[in-house]
């Protein structure tokens, strides 16, 4: 009889994306801590900033709203799986 090993949950894959490509879900890390989106990305000024809301992880209390000027610069954060950053 065979053994069945339990699923592992797959690692969260690091993607380099466009501010306007982050989902929700996604973590970023920066020199204040780990963030998580949650909230979809929308733009002004001409397409040219984007706004995304973002949670402290596991400290829901602290959001705050993260812009990019440079929406042509690419972002480094975590999804669950390479799937969901694909359309």
């Amino acid at each position: 009889m065979a053994e069945s090993r339990p699923e592992k949950p797959t690692p969260p894959v690091v993607s380099q994306v466009l501010p306007m490509e982050l989902l929700v879900g996604d973590r970023l890390t920066d020199e204040t801590g780990e963030w998580e989106v949650i909230g979809r990305p929308f733009m002004a000024g001409g397409g040219k900033t984007v706004y995304v809301r973002v949670q402290r992880i596991g400290k829901p209390a602290v959001a705050q709203i993260r812009i990019w000027s440079g929406v042509h610069e690419r972002v480094s954060v975590k999804r669950a799986s390479a799937e969901e950053g694909e359309r």
